[in-house]
């Protein structure tokens, strides 16, 4: 199954703890938690280019699975940090955060985002 699309968040959870762990102001935790983010995935071989739309702000990362990135975290900062590939889910560690992105099945994508004992969960669906 191939990645490409454009994805609506339907659901998530442990969105405010999570986003407390990654030292996110409240008051950006506050607006951004009933914002559905949108995110469009654009794959060509084992290049990827992901632009997540939330509200107004956009982050836009570009990778090809196996090789060091410089790749943007939540709160804005960039990091280097290889993206691997088994099957249908992407894995990456940036600073700390485990993430897991799985196609699980040809209209869903899960998110998910661990640090420490949190984990974050995003549920994204094909529109």
């Amino acid at each position: 199954m191939a990645f490409t699309g454009k994805y609506e968040l339907e659901s998530q959870e442990n969105f405010e703890a999570f986003m407390k762990a990654i030292g996110l102001p409240d008051e950006l935790i506050q607006k951004g938690k009933d914002i559905k983010s949108i995110s469009e995935i654009e794959e060509t071989g084992d290049s990827f280019k992901v632009t997540v739309t939330t509200g107004s702000k956009v982050l836009v990362n570009t990778f090809t699975v196996g090789q060091e990135a410089d790749l943007e975290t939540v709160t804005g900062e960039k990091v280097k940090a290889v993206v691997m590939r088994d099957a249908n889910t992407l894995k990456v560690s940036l600073k700390g955060i485990e993430s897991v992105t799985e196609l699980v099945d040809a209209n869903t994508i899960v998110n998910t985002m661990t640090l420490g004992g949190i984990v974050y969960k995003r549920i994204s669906k094909r529109v």
